[in-house]
């Protein structure tokens, strides 16, 4: 095999297969927004792909792909998915492009969005031609032509979802995302990863003891978390596919990491002093300065996306409340003032909110505030525990860990609250789930 087909996938667009029309949603329908908690979803129609030849192979991975594709796009909580079974089309002898498509055929269903494809496989190689239709208007929306390796073909659907979802709403989605996060399952606390959807979870943490609150690096190379590995709680840095690293491990705790924003840095809850505080350090692991300075207990940092805020948790009023400080102006505001216990927050990436995690009767429920203390929503009730909210790198969705079914386990849902269902299910519990920034590299 040719080297530059070994570790890479081609992805390549045609001349005259993209129209980008990022007005369709915004001026057009304006009915995607991932604020609103009574969205509308949108009828879409997926047939299964087009294969150029009548192999065995093909029509299998063509059966996959598109079948992947509506499920990843219905997992945004944005689309209705036509069934199959009313499509008024020739399976075997439809047509993906204009103009042989019978556009009334889609209209008639209750088709708005129709996704057609094609898809040829030579030898490990496959070529697959994917495109975005609004049937009323009659008209392409966006087209793409992906060319890989055979066994990387989910890549080349959440790619080109990631272009749909780009074209609705004007942002990236999620699909080259993942999610961290804790299980139990070999018999001990270790931090494991998965696909955004919650597919291919693998272990990642091998310390055969507790470890607790995976974070990432904006750049999605380096996880931070806490580990009680050598019998104290000590903060690991660790690059995901090198072997290297470091080990902040002071006397004390070494707890609760957040990455800053852009930047090899991070803050982490330290009581080398005698008192928990939050502190900047490097990625090497070097104390920069102190961030927080009071004698409650300050920890579980998260940053604004421009950096110049954070809110943690402190119980320098008694009970453990969420705050605010700019650590430019150094001024600090408490945020929550309902909940007897506010754990757990979690930024947006917009910036103007916080999800965390609240109890004021046994119970923990996720919430959502503005950071102008606000517009407060609960989001989970009724449901066991739900805590450890993470926003996807959208904006549009959140997850979080739940004991609905008995053990914990992860759970997503739209940050309206919406659409709640559970991402994967592993032997034990699992917990502290953190959702990754958009991976740029594949």
């Amino acid at each position: 095999m040719a080297a530059g087909r070994k570790n890479i996938i081609c992805f390549f667009l045609t001349a005259g297969l993209l129209i980008a029309c990022p007005a369709f949603c915004s001026s057009d329908y304006g009915y995607i927004d991932i604020s609103n908690p009574f969205l509308r979803k949108i009828p879409l129609a997926v047939p299964l792909f087009k294969t150029l030849n009548d192999g065995y192979q093909e029509k299998q991975i063509a059966k996959e792909a598109s079948s992947l594709l509506s499920e990843s796009l219905e997992f945004t909580g944005y689309f209705k998915i036509i069934n199959r079974n009313t499509y008024l089309i020739d399976r075997k002898n439809y047509n993906i492009v204009i103009p042989a498509i019978k556009f009334k055929n889609w209209t008639v269903i209750g088709s708005e969005l129709l996704i057609t494809g094609g898809i040829s496989i030579d030898e490990d190689i496959v070529k697959l031609e994917l495109r975005l239709y609004d049937t009323f208007k009659e008209k392409l929306l966006v087209g793409k032509r992906y060319k890989g390796l055979k066994d990387d073909y989910r890549k080349m659907i959440h790619r080109f979802c990631g272009e749909v979802i780009y074209q609705l709403t004007g942002k990236q989605g999620f699909f080259n995302s993942k999610i961290a996060f804790v299980s139990t399952g070999t018999g001990n606390k270790e931090i494991f990863i998965c696909d955004f959807d919650g597919h291919n979870p693998k272990q990642f943490t091998y310390s055969k003891n507790i470890t607790l609150s995976p974070a990432w690096s904006s750049d999605a190379k380096w996880i931070a978390y806490t580990s009680y590995a050598k019998g104290n709680p000590d903060l690991y840095i660790k690059h995901l596919k090198e072997k290297r690293g470091t080990v902040v491990s002071k006397k004390g705790i070494n707890v609760s990491p957040s990455w800053f924003p852009g930047k090899f840095a991070l803050a982490a809850t330290l009581s080398f002093s005698g008192d928990p505080e939050i502190y900047l350090l490097t990625g090497a692991g070097k104390i920069i300065k102190k961030l927080t300075d009071n004698w409650g207990i300050d920890v579980s940092p998260a940053w604004s996306p421009d950096g110049r805020k954070i809110a943690f948790v402190s119980n320098r009023s008694g009970t453990p409340q969420i705050y605010l400080k700019d650590l430019y102006t150094k001024r600090v505001e408490r945020l929550t003032f309902q909940g007897r216990y506010n754990t757990t927050p979690s930024w947006s990436p917009n910036g103007d909110k916080i999800a965390y995690s609240s109890s004021d009767n046994g119970k923990f429920n996720i919430y959502v505030i503005g950071i102008d203390g606000r517009e407060m929503t609960q989001l989970t009730r009724n449901s066991g525990n739900n805590e450890s909210p993470s926003w996807s790198s959208d904006g549009s969705m959140i997850v979080f860990s739940s004991t609905r079914e008995g053990r914990s386990r992860l759970y997503v849902m739209t940050v309206c609250g919406a659409d709640q269902r559970r991402l994967l299910a592993l032997p034990g519990d699992q917990t502290d789930p953190a959702w990754s920034p958009r991976i740029t590299d594949n």
